[in-house]
């Protein structure tokens, strides 16, 4: 299968931090091997024993909390694992789903590509009763790629300076978490289709069941993710199986307006079996193919693209759809889920978003004023003079090539984050809190701005790990340490102001306040309000 744009982008952003992340492991490595045993906790599927690790943090890689999806389990719904009596030794991150990167040949020291790969892990300050916030993390990658262990993410610091218990998950991803077959494999695949996201339900489960013996508070859940991690958020804020188990929730740079329709899924996956020449309903077939036969059978597609007028971000491949069971509707479209009214929301975009995407192209930084208007009419043809004039008044420093960026990145990242604040904010059940992400990254020379997942090292305060992403200096960890506290305020309360930052009141559409995050942050009354306006007409 043709890697997606999407799927090219996340590469280059792991390629960012690829000197980081390889210090990062090898850092890990070394206090696994170095550190005390925890003590053995015991679970509701068996005893595990993690690592105290700095500062006195205790983590635990690799815990299972689902069966191995794999023969005739693949496919179907997760289901809970054998359960054990040994206490397991949970040192080592599990695997991760089978994806490209790497292909199958990973390297030794990295964790393997698996369809076994349900696993967690969580990392606590203590053992004990205290009840802390837990704050469940969901990777990006869109829906093909990445793991709970990526090092762009590491969550140690974020739990040490919030006091909170987190927790990171790996779920089948790409043709072996969303592959939709049709009515004819009978009730056990109805939702192969939401297979990955059902996997997210079940490690929600095992918090639920488990997570109190960490040190958290399973009355006190948030689920965030960034991306591609966004979008499985407001997938989850759309699911019956997922409700209740999450009270807070946190989209970065991914909102997840849309869905695939069961039928467009099942015809995608048709095209799948005739390239492995199984015929419908042939349940050992499917079962007993390889895996590898399997990913390299998806049908090639062309990369993922926005169509004139389109709105938001656009979805190809195999992604969760509305199956009308696990999802019965589309997340946020017409207007915000009802069975998650009670449960506030943080949700926001960088600025920049698309130069980490763009900024590749050989042309970057050449393109003329002409070309610019040229683009902004083939990508919005009816409202093309109006955003032209909005965009340059609200970019004055910007050159042709960053323009049309930000025209990208305004009717892709931007207005959906704003049209899902207000449907949130249109059920007046729970608050919604919008940000923006405006501080912008010295790396290569400036040009990437404000970019796609330059919030990731910030929001995890993972600055000296993350100077390729961020560059050098006291301004990351300025910018770190504001949006960091904010969200762990909001795990911890629902509402993400701190001592730190100027008030941040909840958003609605009189106001459409938005925190802007810089290292003098600041609350703005509807930000590029000429855009929002045009874009919505």
């Amino acid at each position: 299968m043709k890697r997606s744009d999407h799927h090219l982008w996340i590469l280059w952003v792991v390629g960012l931090f690829a000197v980081a992340a390889l210090s990062a492991w090898d850092s890990n490595s070394q206090e696994i091997s170095a550190g005390s045993q925890t003590a053995i906790v015991s679970t509701s599927n068996g005893p595990v024993r993690g690592r105290i690790e700095q500062g006195g943090l205790l983590v635990f890689r690799g815990v299972r909390y689902g069966a191995p999806p794999v023969g005739e389990l693949r496919f179907k719904p997760p289901r809970r694992p054998e359960p054990w009596t040994s206490a397991a030794d949970a040192n080592k991150y599990g695997a991760r789903a089978i994806q490209a990167e790497g292909g199958f040949g990973i390297d030794a020291d990295a964790p393997k590509m698996s369809e076994d790969c349900l696993f967690l892990n969580v990392r606590t300050p203590g053992l004990d009763r205290k009840k802390r916030p837990v704050m469940v993390w969901l990777h990006g990658g869109g829906f093909s790629s990445g793991s709970g262990g990526d090092s762009i993410s590491e969550g140690s610091n974020l739990a040490r300076q919030g006091d909170i218990v987190l927790v990171s998950v790996n779920h089948r991803l790409n043709v072996f978490g969303f592959l939709q077959l049709s009515n004819e494999w009978g009730p056990d695949y109805a939702s192969s289709g939401q297979a990955g996201m059902l996997d997210i339900v079940m490690s929600l489960e095992w918090v639920r069941d488990n997570i109190a013996r960490f040190g958290g508070d399973p009355d006190n859940v948030t689920i965030f993710g960034e991306s591609g991690g966004g979008r499985k958020v407001a997938m989850l804020m759309a699911m019956p199986p997922a409700k209740g188990l999450f009270h807070k929730a946190i989209i970065q740079s991914g909102s997840g307006l849309d869905a695939p329709s069961k039928e467009d899924a099942v015809a995608l996956g048709r095209e799948l079996l005739k390239g492995l020449g199984i015929a419908e309903g042939d349940v050992t077939a499917l079962s007993r193919a390889e895996a590898k036969a399997i990913f390299d059978a998806q049908p090639k597609m062309a990369p993922a693209a926005t169509t004139p007028g389109q709105l938001g971000l656009p979805m190809s491949g195999f992604a969760p759809c509305v199956d009308g069971i696990a999802l019965p509707r589309k997340p946020f479209i017409p207007d915000a889920p009802e069975i998650s009214a009670k449960v506030p929301l943080l949700i926001g975009s960088n600025k920049d978003e698309m130069t980490i995407f763009k900024a590749q192209d050989p042309k970057f930084g050449t393109q003329t004023d002409e070309e610019f208007a040229a683009y902004v009419r083939k990508q919005m043809p009816d409202k093309a003079e109006a955003l032209i004039a909005a965009l340059r008044a609200a970019f004055p420093g910007y050159s042709a090539g960053h323009l049309m960026i930000a025209a990208e990145t305004m009717k892709g990242y931007w207005i959906a984050t704003v049209l899902q604040a207000e449907r949130k904010a249109a059920q007046g059940a729970a608050p919604v809190y919008t940000y923006l992400l405006e501080w912008e990254t010295p790396v290569n020379g400036g040009k990437l701005r404000s970019h796609h997942a330059l919030d990731l090292p910030l929001v995890f305060n993972n600055i000296e790990n993350g100077r390729s992403m961020v560059g050098p200096g006291p301004e990351p960890q300025r910018v770190a340490d504001l949006m960091s506290a904010a969200w762990i305020a909001f795990a911890r309360t629902g509402n993400p102001n701190t001592n730190a930052l100027p008030h941040w009141p909840a958003y609605d559409v009189n106001h459409r306040a938005t925190m802007i995050f810089n290292v003098n942050s600041r609350v703005q009354n509807d930000p590029y309000s000429e855009i929002r306006r045009i874009l919505q007409q």
